[in-house]
This record gives C-alpha cells, sequence and structure tokens, in this order.
C-alpha cells in the first residue's frame, strides 16, 4: 500500500509542476520580446503588401531590436511619423509601437539591460547567414 502512495503522490507533484510551468505569467522581458518581433513582422508585411498606400514607402524603418538603447528614440520617432495617418494597417502599428514603448519605459524600465547604444545598427537589420546544404 505504501509503495502505491508513493507513486500517487509522485505523480500529483509532476501534474502540479507541470500545470505551474504552463500557467506561469510572462516576464517582462518575454513580453518585450514578442513584442518587439510582431512589431517587426507586421512592419515588413506592411512594406511587402500591394494593397497598401504608397505612403507607407516613406515610412521610417521599424527594425527594432530591444537590446539597444536607441530602440527608445526609434519607437518615439515612428509613432510620432505624420505620414499615413489614413492607413488603418499603420495606426494599428503605431499603437503597438507606443504600447512597446510605455511597457519598456514604464513596466520593464528596472528590469531590462541594455547591450549597446548604436543607432545605425537599428536602420539595417543583420541578416542571418544562409545555411548551404
Amino acid at each position: 500500500k505504501l509503495p502505491t502512495m508513493k507513486m500517487l503522490l509522485l505523480l500529483v507533484a509532476l501534474l502540479s509542476v507541470a500545470l505551474l510551468a504552463s500557467a506561469a505569467p510572462p516576464t517582462c522581458y518575454s513580453r518585450v520580446l514578442s513584442l518587439s518581433k510582431e512589431i517587426t513582422e507586421s512592419f515588413k508585411e506592411l512594406q511587402t503588401s500591394k494593397t497598401v498606400d504608397s505612403c507607407v514607402e516613406m515610412l521610417p524603418r521599424l527594425y527594432l531590436d530591444i537590446h539597444n538603447y536607441c530602440v527608445l528614440a526609434k519607437l518615439r520617432d515612428f509613432v510620432a511619423y505624420p505620414g499615413c495617418d489614413r492607413v488603418v494597417e499603420v495606426n494599428e502599428l503605431k499603437e503597438k509601437a507606443r504600447s512597446l514603448y510605455t511597457i519598456l519605459i514604464s513596466y520593464c524600465r528596472r528590469d531590462l539591460v541594455f547591450l549597446t547604444d548604436d543607432c545605425n545598427a537599428l536602420e539595417i537589420p543583420i541578416s542571418l547567414p544562409i545555411e548551404h546544404s
């Protein structure tokens, strides 16, 4: 009877740990990282879309690296850009950028470490090397 009880307790403990691990709230860092990737991808899609207004070509580049201190200025510039207010996708992107900026300067201010302040690195994204098979 004792080994069965130990096995049952072990099973309950393992299930509890698994449930807690999957239900853990996102950290500030993980939220900022995922939102910056989402914004960067949305911007790329917007740039390549055929149906969007021509003003999109004039928007400031929006490659984001949350480890670069210049990302704050990049977000401010993008949100403040006066053009394309009539394009819904741009307004949605600006709203996401505004949210990311707020999270960076308010909620995550003490949790993030900027590794660089190279503003030029945010102008030309580093492309990943192409792997040859």
